[in-house]
């Protein structure tokens, strides 16, 4: 049985001026989820937010959390993100030498666990923690910005990760230049879980917000038969 299709607004592309109101509208608007893309200026090259504001916009919407960690080390934060009110917690592959450990420790936090992969790390990386994740975030784009191009040759890759994973109860997310013309693509590979920033968030005002989620939504269903 596939998984429902759902669509997470990223946040980093809000108008950080006034967050806690966007975060509200987009929930309004349709979003599944909150997704969050906190950057360290190290691991990626950017820096965006940390516990403190998304404990900060943690009351603006009762929708689920969706915590993408870009940054390393992340085992000394994991606590703070969780405390903060996140309700997945996703590390990268690439952030740390103990993955197993990191996957652990979120879940013995309460949360569930992501596991996130750059576009040019293969899918045997987490070969050996399938059974360890609620969650599998692939990147489409080089990680660190907002507003890229969709990189496709990842698309193959969500297919074979969704062969990897079979049966077990596991999201399959697609983090970049997600639109209404990529994510039939991804959905198609097996996908079910879309960031969308740019694509969201273009033409800045509630009702703009409503009509792209519902855009991203239907091309999603219809690459499934449903729409």
């Amino acid at each position: 049985m596939s998984r429902p299709i759902i669509i997470a607004p990223s946040i980093l592309s809000a108008d950080f001026s006034r967050l806690g109101e966007e975060v509200a509208n987009v929930d309004k608007a349709g979003g599944d989820w909150i997704h969050l893309d906190v950057m360290d200026g190290h691991f990626v090259p950017n820096i965006t937010f940390g516990p403190p504001v998304i404990k900060a916009i943690r009351g603006a919407s009762k929708k689920l959390f969706d915590c993408h960690l870009m940054i390393a080390p992340a085992d000394p934060y994991l606590e703070a993100f969780a405390e903060a009110g996140a309700e997945i917690i996703t590390v990268h592959a690439e952030a740390g030498p103990h993955l197993d450990r990191s996957l652990q420790a979120i879940r013995a936090l309460g949360k569930k666990a992501g596991v996130s992969l750059n576009p040019g790390t293969p899918e045997s990386e987490i070969a050996y923690v399938l059974d360890r994740v609620d969650l599998i975030l692939l990147m489409t784009v080089n990680p660190g910005f907002g507003g890229q191009a969709f990189i496709p040759a990842v698309v193959e890759k969500v297919r074979r990760i969704k062969e990897m994973v079979g049966d077990r109860p596991i999201d399959i997310e697609i983090d970049g230049g997600v639109t209404p013309q990529t994510a039939p693509l991804v959905v198609e590979a097996g996908a079910n879980v879309l960031v969308a920033g740019s694509a969201v968030f273009k033409g800045g005002t509630p009702k703009d917000y409503a009509a792209n989620i519902a855009a991203i939504r239907a091309a999603a269903l219809g690459a499934r038969g449903e729409g």
